[in-house]
């Protein structure tokens, strides 16, 4: 889904695409917003990014990373995509908001990481090699220390029988791709209420 044809000539200079999403999400986690503007092909592009001014904590930064931690908000997240542009960015976009991440771009090295990192939440593309995301998650399921792992289908599958089927697989949630950073962010933060 993020991977552009070699042949179209109106995006010639390649790319994934995923750049202007990317950057919106870190921009929209400081609490800022990005502006877009262009007058037409060639006439060059305009970003304007605002990020709201800190004022002095009242804290130390040491302090308030050592509470925030503390709140339990920090969980340990596994990306499976075999897209590995897509999957290292939303790692990165994880760990800056202090998750512990696993990135692996396979179905079987899925499996791996669930066995010894043992993720609070597993963000599984369906369409990977040797394991589908739908097989991972129903091997995972069927394992009793692994089932209260909270599984995301990411996925450019978006019908409503794609989400019935990654439901019955065992999957907590369904996005199509490209997700905002934010409903995961969101889900995440759910889960630092449970016990």
């Amino acid at each position: 889904m993020f991977s552009q044809l070699k042949s179209t000539t109106d995006r010639s200079d390649g790319g994934l695409g995923i750049g202007l999403s990317l950057t919106k999400g870190l921009v929209e986690l400081h609490g800022g917003h990005i502006d877009a503007r262009s007058g037409g092909p060639g006439l060059g592009s305009e970003f304007i990014v605002r990020l709201p001014r800190q004022e002095s904590p009242s804290l130390p930064p040491a302090v308030s990373a050592a509470s925030s931690r503390q709140q339990g908000a920090s969980r340990r997240v596994l990306i499976a995509d075999d897209n590995q542009d897509a999957a290292e960015s939303l790692g990165m976009l994880l760990e800056i908001e202090g998750h512990e991440v696993r990135v692996v771009h396979d179905g079987r090295a899925a499996l791996s990481a669930f066995a010894d990192f043992k993720p609070d939440a597993a963000l599984l593309d369906i369409g990977m090699p040797q394991l589908s995301g739908y097989e991972v998650a129903r091997i995972v399921r069927e394992n009793l220390q692994q089932r209260s792992a909270v599984l995301i289908a990411l996925t450019g599958w978006g019908q409503d029988r794609d989400k019935e089927q990654a439901l019955a697989a065992g999957f907590n949630h369904h996005f199509t791709k490209p997700v905002e950073p934010a409903q995961i962010n969101e889900i995440l933060r759910s889960l630092s209420r449970w016990p």
